[in-house]
């Protein structure tokens, strides 16, 4: 290596390059012509194709010099930077995952190899229009106004409220100029000066500390706690403003796309322009826009899903986590990792701030907060006028209640007083479809997926089966597949369909609308509905647990949560934790305006200590019993644990392998640490993979990482075997 600096590789000279293919090193290369930095994007030659990769460092030359190959080329994009490389290997390192795996997460902008693509843009001409007519006047008073932006053709037109044959004629006497533009353009700057709103004395109090935080630039997490409506929004958006105003860039995540579409109308009235925005729903062209600009420093702000965090940062300056208890921040496939720790990480290395928000959170975050790692901020009261509901339990052992309705009669009386008042009513119910089981009154079998060990879901509306684990549908059946019997096959159980069909029943004049992510097939059909709703358009919500999350509907005073019960079932060890955050997430939808809320919870046990800790509001109390409890057993956030699934299309062999790694575990012992199993998952097989389990279990201080690589790296994977390691795993199906 020689040449303009450390950090420079001349032409010819040998460079180190990490490629997005599945091998387990580094690659030698001979830098290209004009040679390239450490860091930089590049396309090299992998024996007939050319891959995407990222010069890692110098090359090691232990090949024939002569055989060895030059890069392609370095791609139109800033160099990775030393902070972002190091977080990959880290990342790479506690979640077990090999390099090339964690290369491709920071790397999912498509035709990042591609030249800067053109459109056509519109801006403010030097012509005048022949005839002026109130719509040319729109559409050049818009042009105006934004002090001679460029916008395409349908921004333009549906800013100024106009067809676009008016922009067109426009273009054809100069008014307008219609000109070629590169695709990948900076974003707008944001005004942290723009439109802050009044705050109430304890969000200024918190504002306050997390301005003060941010301009430290130094790591540090801060765990923003406040009940739903109590304006944590408006606090950390404060914190972003500092952000922007010291010069460094901002990260907020959001756990549902869902979600994006009202956030980021808050986040433009409150900024002036909407921020850049990075997740599934938006277009392949403006995810590359996003890649690209965030590390050329040219977005200030972006919102998005979990994947953000591995967007290429210039100067990273604060993330957000909001709802970080949501167990959706954690990737349950290809790479297995947790956003919200990930996210700490990340900072850390970037000497930036996080504001980990919740009005219930984590018992992890809470127990970092009790171990003094993270700070803490609570808001105590809601923001205006609104009041916390009052929550009380509907002991279904009490009730008279037909079969197959689910709808108590006390529940019953509270919704059609809220139908008499104008009000809207929530019914909860964390199940999607129509109905759970559909049985055969003949003989007894439950219709199940072909490919999984998992019952089908009837979606009514959709006329077909869905398998919730692997996704394959079917029709619905007339005949029994096992009995053929025909016209025997019964629904069991409620599904958010099934309880909207009883509740047009019970109140036939009610305007009624559900809330279930299956039955939208945009995030802006989505985000429409929530508005009409919002607005007075239903007087009934049914909902799974996407109403829980972020919205706000003025006009809703009841919450009725169906089956209270539901997430108590099972031996997950977070399952006291997750009822406790859904229902109380649930539960605070109600009551956000002037008008007092309530919320009923339907249960067959009142007396259930998570009940009494949902009803009695003393979520401490809850937190301190459940880490004791925790504590005790030696489990997370108190004890380390990772998940070992085994699968093959053979289950002999899956099972085979799993026994002979617990009999093989020295590794592990070394460390104090137990391994349980193997046993059948709990959905044993998913798209025609049988599932086997290990649980591996140690103290908090364990150096359980290494011992896992030494104990996994003893076998060899034969045939259809694959072997996944899931470290701090939250779901144990």
């Amino acid at each position: 290596m020689s040449g303009k600096s450390a950090e420079f590789f001349d032409e010819g000279s040998l460079v180190g390059v990490l490629t997005t293919q599945p091998l387990d090193r580094i690659l030698d290369y001979k830098a290209p012509e004009g040679g390239c930095w450490l860091g930089a994007f590049v396309e090299v030659p992998l024996g007939p194709r050319k891959v995407l990769g990222v010069v890692w460092g110098s090359g090691v030359g232990d090949y024939d010099r002569s055989k060895i190959r030059s890069v392609i080329r370095v791609l139109d994009a800033a160099p990775m930077r030393a902070e972002m490389r190091e977080f990959l290997g880290r990342a790479a390192d506690y979640t077990l995952t090999p390099m090339s795996a964690m290369l491709r997460l920071a790397t999912r902008a498509p035709g990042l190899g591609d030249a800067p693509s053109m459109r056509l843009v519109y801006r403010l001409g030097n012509g005048a229009p022949d005839r002026m007519t109130p719509a040319r006047e729109k559409v050049l008073a818009v042009l105006e106004d934004y002090g001679g932006l460029s916008f395409t053709l349908k921004e333009l037109a549906e800013m100024a409220g106009v067809g676009t044959s008016v922009v067109k004629g426009l273009v054809k006497s100069g008014a307008v100029r219609e000109e070629a533009s590169p695709r990948d353009t900076p974003y707008p700057r944001l005004d942290p000066d723009h439109g802050g709103k009044k705050l109430t004395t304890d969000q200024a109090r918190g504002a306050m500390v997390l301005r003060e935080a941010v301009r430290s630039q130094t790591y540090g997490t801060t765990l923003l706690k406040g009940v739903t409506g109590s304006g944590k929004t408006e606090v950390y958006l404060e914190a972003v403003a500092e952000c922007l105003r010291v010069g460094r860039q901002a990260l907020v995540l959001l756990p549902e796309i869902a979600l994006t579409g009202e956030f980021i109308d808050r986040v433009e009235a409150r900024f002036g322009v909407k921020p850049a925005e990075w997740h599934s729903g938006v277009t392949l062209t403006e995810r590359r826009r996003c890649w690209k600009m965030v590390g050329q420093g040219e977005a200030q702000l972006v919102v998005g899903a979990r994947s953000a965090l591995f967007l290429p940062f210039r100067n990273l300056g604060l993330i957000v986590v909001d709802e970080e208890h949501d167990t959706s921040y954690k990737q349950e496939d290809g790479v297995l990792y947790n956003a919200r720790d990930m996210t700490v990480l990340r900072a850390s290395l970037n000497a930036a701030k996080v504001v980990l928000a919740s009005a219930t959170p984590s018992l992890e975050s809470w127990a970092n907060v009790e171990a003094g790692k993270y700070a803490r901020l609570t808001l105590e009261s809601r923001f205006g006028p609104a009041v916390l509901p009052q929550m009380r339990a509907i002991d279904m052992r009490a009730e008279e209640l037909p079969s197959a309705t689910w709808i108590s009669p006390t529940l019953r009386r509270a919704v059609q007083a809220r139908i008499e008042k104008s009000e809207q009513s929530l019914l909860f119910l964390n199940r999607r479809g129509y109905a759970p089981v559909t049985l055969c009154r003949a003989c007894g079998a439950q219709i199940g997926c072909d490919d999984c060990d998992a019952r089908m879901v009837e979606h009514r509306f959709l006329k077909r089966l869905m398998c919730h684990q692997c996704g394959e549908t079917k029709p619905m059946p007339t005949v029994c597949p096992t009995c053929e019997a025909e016209d025997r096959l019964a629904p069991v159980g409620p599904g958010v369909e099934r309880l909207a069909e009883e509740a047009q029943t019970a109140f036939p004049d009610a305007r009624i609308a559900i809330l279930s992510s299956d039955l939208y097939g945009s995030g802006r059909a989505l985000k429409e509905h929530i508005a009409e709703i919002a607005e007075g358009g239903c007087d009934i919500i049914i909902g799974t647990q996407l109403v829980a999350k972020g919205h706000n509907f003025p006009l809703l005073t009841l919450v009725g949560v169906i089956d209270a019960d539901l997430g108590l079932q099972g031996s997950d060890l977070r399952a006291a934790e997750r009822t406790f955050q859904l229902m109380r997430q649930v539960a605070g939808r109600a009551g956000r305006a002037e008008a007092p809320g309530e919320a009923l919870l339907q249960t067959f046990q009142p007396e259930h200590s998570v009940i009494r800790a949902i009803l009695g509001g003393d979520e401490e109390a809850f937190w301190a019993a459940e880490a004791a409890e925790r504590k005790a057993a030696g489990v997370p956030p108190y004890g380390r644990m990772a998940g070992i699934v085994i699968s093959s299309t053979e289950a002999a062999q899956a099972f085979d392998l799993g026994n002979e790694m617990a009999r093989n575990d020295m590794p592990l012992r070394r460390i104090g640490a137990q391994v349980f199993g193997p046993a059948p998952a709990p959905i044993a097989r998913v798209r025609g993979r049988h599932r086997v389990r290990l649980l591996v279990k140690a103290e908090k201080g364990a150096p359980l990482q290494q011992a896992l690589a030494q104990w996994v790296g003893q076998f060899r994977l034969k045939g259809e075997l694959r072997l996944a390691v899931d470290i701090d795993p939250q779901s144990f199906l």
